[in-house]
C-alpha cells in the first residue's frame, strides 16, 4: 500500500511539475512553484531528482518506461512481430497525445537553444530510447528469419517516425485535439501494415 501511495505521490508530482513547466516556461519555473502546485518539500524534491532538470528527465523517463515495456522479452516471447508492433505502437501513440508529453515536447523546442539538454534528454530517452530497443525487437525477428533488413537500427527509426506522423504535429501545434483511441488503433494498424508489407503492389 505504501509502495503505491508513493507511486501514485510520484506520478502527480511529475505531472504537476510539466504543467508549471508548460505554463511558465522551464526557465522561468521555480521548484517553488511546483511544490505549490504539487506540494511535498524543495528537500524530498531535491533529494529525489537531484535539480529542475532531473525532475525534466524524470517526466520524459516515466512516460517511456510505460510505452517501452511492451518491448521487454517477457512481453515479446510468444508473440507474433506484427502483435508486438501493434501493442508497441498502441502505446507509445498514447503516451505521445498525454497533456504531459505534449507539454514536454513544447518545452524543449522552444528551449532547446538555450537548453539543449533538455533537448538531448528529450530525444534520448523518447524516441531514440524507443527506436533503439524496438531494433532489438527487429533483430530477433530478423534472426528467426521474420523479416529481412540490413539496417535493423534505421527501420526502427522509421516504424517510431511513422507513428508520429502529422497527427502528433498536428496536437502539438494545437491544430487539433487529441486522437481517440479507435482513431490511434487506425493510425498504428496503417503502420504497422506499410512497414511489414510496404505499398507497392506484388
Amino acid at each position: 500500500m505504501d509502495s503505491r501511495r508513493s507511486s501514485g505521490r510520484r506520478e502527480a508530482l511529475l505531472q504537476a511539475a510539466a504543467e508549471v513547466f508548460f505554463e511558465q516556461g522551464y526557465s522561468a519555473t521555480s521548484i517553488d512553484a511546483i511544490i505549490e502546485r504539487a506540494g511535498g518539500s524543495k528537500r524530498n524534491i531535491y533529494t529525489e531528482f537531484g535539480s529542475k532538470e532531473g525532475l525534466f528527465t524524470a517526466i520524459v523517463t516515466s512516460n517511456a518506461d510505460i510505452a517501452l515495456s511492451s518491448l521487454s522479452l517477457e512481453e515479446t516471447s510468444g508473440r507474433s512481430l506484427h502483435d508486438t508492433l501493434i501493442s508497441f505502437g498502441q502505446r507509445l501513440m498514447k503516451i505521445y497525445m498525454t497533456s504531459t508529453v505534449v507539454a514536454v515536447y513544447r518545452i524543449a523546442v522552444t528551449e532547446a537553444s538555450r537548453f539543449p539538454d533538455l533537448a538531448r534528454s528529450l530525444y534520448d530517452q523518447g524516441p531514440g530510447r524507443a527506436a533503439s530497443q524496438l531494433a532489438e525487437v527487429l533483430v530477433r525477428a530478423r534472426d528467426r528469419g521474420d523479416v529481412k533488413v540490413d539496417d535493423c537500427a534505421g527501420a526502427a527509426g522509421h516504424f517510431v517516425a511513422m507513428l508520429r506522423d502529422n497527427t502528433h504535429l498536428q496536437v502539438v501545434l494545437g491544430l487539433r485535439e487529441p486522437p481517440s483511441d479507435e482513431e490511434i488503433s487506425r493510425i498504428v494498424m496503417s503502420a504497422v501494415d506499410v512497414f511489414l508489407n510496404g505499398i507497392r503492389a506484388r
